[in-house]
């Protein structure tokens, strides 16, 4: 479990605008619709029921982007990592396709809506660029931008010396190039929309666990250990990875057919002018075909924010310091041995098939988790299709693929041993064709 202190590490704590938390719920109340969880699904699906004149209520366990959505590195990707479009239709269908839709235009939508309420995130639309790291790996980059170049989508493929020109490094092989994406101060995004849901006259609580959810009456009972209570006719459960974090009783169901998984974040100082006009000298967004991934763009004041991945997280930030700074000072010699102001990190909610869940938890009562590493684009466009299906929209005509959550078995002892077993297996399989 993370501590609120461990937030506060963070630069995007360090920049975003500063935001007030909410009073916690106290006693009994009653609202139309209760979201649990204040990252970027809940807030979505709470803004756009706001709009619509729903009474609605989001409890918060911590502080609104406590979890993921206030931590992750900010890039704004219209792709799923590893859920390709023609394997989302051939299983979802009709239903797949207008998902497919959704993911292509994403990216667009988060800046659309950015813009719309007004919200300063330090949003960078100049694209997002997934870079080969070997030449075998182009043939799957090709086989992305036919497929999305056939569903509508802005994207084509660099070669080689188009990508060094990107990049700013001469050490990948080209790749899928889409002009929608970019960045975004992720926090900032986080209050700026608890902002924007408030301004549309929903309620927010943070310090507010929910522990138990119980149909009663035909409605849904949301209780807190201390006795408060939130009485409403829709739920929208928003947690993803960090669904038990706070309270073991909120939805086991949900918290166990997600792996939780640590991703580190880190921003090195600021870089002089003739470094940045090096590396990626457009500013876009650039996270390439590693399994052990190598992502990294800009900030507002010109820092490298990047990250990475430990096997073993003792000492973590000084070991990822090296790891990562020899890895960039490979990639960019201009940069000499870059030093970091920052380290944090923060959980991605992963999947044993890499597909989101959509689900049904009862009547009234949705559900999504599992961003597999997608969630910042996906969930501001999820969030609109769900407050559609619980203003009473049939999900028929949403882009919404229901499935069931999928307890995965064993699931304690994967959250401990996957990412020891997988990382070396991806670093293998990394060099290798």
């Amino acid at each position: 479990m993370f501590s609120s202190k461990q937030i506060s590490t963070s630069l995007w704590a360090a920049t975003a605008p500063a935001r007030t938390a909410a009073p916690a719920l106290r006693g009994r109340a009653e609202t139309d619709v209760a979201v649990i969880g204040g990252g970027f699904s809940g807030l979505s699906t709470a803004l756009h029921l706001a709009r619509a004149g729903q009474k609605v209520t989001v409890l918060e366990g911590m502080e609104v982007g406590y979890g993921g959505s206030g931590r992750n590195n900010g890039q704004v990707i219209p792709t799923m990592t590893a859920a390709e479009p023609d394997a989302i239709e051939e299983r979802f269908g009709e239903t797949g396709e207008r998902f497919v839709a959704l993911i292509r235009d994403s990216a667009s939508y988060l800046f659309d809506t950015a813009r719309a309420e007004g919200i300063d995130c330090e949003g960078e639309q100049t694209g997002w660029f997934q870079p080969a790291h070997r030449e075998s790996r182009m043939r799957l980059s090709a086989r992305r931008v036919e497929a999305w170049a056939k569903r509508g989508a802005p994207c084509r493929l660099l070669d080689r010396a188009e990508s060094a020109r990107v990049v700013g490094s001469d050490q990948w092989f080209g790749g899928m190039y889409n002009p929608t994406g970019g960045h975004i101060n992720p926090l900032a995004l986080a209050r700026g929309l608890a902002a924007a849901c408030e301004k549309h006259g929903a309620t927010l609580h943070e310090h507010s666990p929910v522990s138990t959810v119980e149909r009663k009456d035909g409605k849904w009972h949301l209780r807190m250990k201390d006795g408060a209570t939130l009485v409403a006719r829709s739920v929208m459960l928003a947690s993803n990875a960090y669904t038990g974090q706070l309270e073991p009783t909120l939805s086991p169901r949900v918290a166990r057919s997600v792996v939780p998984v640590l991703s580190w974040q880190m921003a090195t100082q600021p870089l002089d002018e003739e470094q940045r006009k090096v590396v990626i000298p457009g500013r876009e967004a650039v996270s390439d075909t590693h399994g052990d991934l190598r992502f990294f763009r800009f900030d507002k004041r010109n820092r490298l924010v990047t990250g990475g991945a430990l096997v073993c997280t003792l000492n973590g930030p000084e070991r990822l310091k090296a790891l990562v700074g020899s890895r960039l000072a490979e990639a960019f010699p201009v940069l000499g041995t870059p030093k970091f102001d920052f380290v944090w990190n923060g959980f991605i909610g992963m999947t044993e098939d890499r597909f989101p869940f959509i689900s049904q938890l009862g009547p009234d009562f949705w559900c999504w988790a599992g961003c597999n590493g997608r969630g910042v684009a996906l969930s501001i466009s999820l969030g609109r299709e769900l407050a559609e299906a619980i203003a009473g929209r049939p999900a028929s005509e949403l882009a919404l693929p229901m499935s069931d959550p999928k307890p995965i078995p064993f699931h304690g002892l994967i959250k401990s041993v996957a990412p020891p077993v997988m990382l070396p297996l991806y670093r293998w399989r990394d060099g290798r064709d």
